[in-house]
């Protein structure tokens, strides 16, 4: 399977895009090439489920212009919008950061907590994760209470994130703990120091998960 992952960021902040390509550079190399791309029809960060439902379709009109060169995709957005239409419309690997986090969470405590960004995002989340069956590995979502345009503040950002993932490790009993938007992805290294225990980084949890598939011919939608 030849071709480009295009890890595609659905909100229109460069700024979060070019966090994104920080966090995933380590994963260069892996014989895949990676492109990171903003939605210039996005909303500048996605915190409710309208904004997020408001992607989808200039989301998969981009994806539709990619597919010639791509090797499958990555929607770089913790709620994972259009994941499951977009595997509709190609067979090539297709990956959502929130379900990929989820999934290496669950190999790597029995209980994971997400930090997420406001309030509003939590039943957002929760919805999700009963989709997925794992509520009973969840041992807590609590919220920063910060937008996405907040977290480019690395003193505030930081000092809270401890404070919310800290709670979440020592009130909850969360052995790892989930990033809970794309955002954030700087933040890792540092909360993990602080905490001492595992932090995903989603947007590194999902393209991790498409490069094996890229690499093992797997997709949703295996050749007969």
């Amino acid at each position: 399977m030849s071709g480009t992952l295009f890890v595609i960021n659905p909100n229109s902040s460069d700024t979060v895009t070019a966090g994104i390509a920080q966090a995933i550079a380590p994963l260069h190399g892996m014989g895949t090439p990676i492109d990171c791309l903003t939605l210039p029809e996005g909303p500048p960060g996605i915190e409710s489920q309208a904004q997020a439902d408001e992607t989808i379709a200039p989301m998969l009109r981009l994806a539709a212009r990619l597919e010639p060169e791509a090797a499958g995709f990555v929607i770089a957005c913790f709620g994972d919008p259009g994941v499951h239409a977009l595997r509709d419309r190609t067979a090539k690997p297709v990956l959502g950061i929130q379900e990929a986090a989820v999934a290496t969470a669950l190999t790597l405590g029995q209980r994971f907590g997400i930090i997420a960004i406001l309030p509003a995002s939590i039943p957002r989340h929760l919805r999700s994760l009963g989709a997925m069956g794992v509520l009973d590995r969840l041992a807590g979502d609590r919220a920063l209470g910060l937008g996405v345009a907040e977290l480019a503040d690395p003193a505030t950002t930081g000092a809270r994130l401890v404070e919310t993932g800290r709670a979440l490790k020592d009130t909850d009993g969360a052995e790892v703990l989930i990033l809970g938007c794309a955002g954030m992805a700087r933040y890792r290294p540092m909360l993990e120091a602080a905490l001492q225990i595992p932090v995903i980084d989603p947007c590194q949890a999902a393209v991790a998960m498409a490069l094996g598939r890229i690499a093992l011919h797997q997709t949703h939608r295996p050749k007969g």
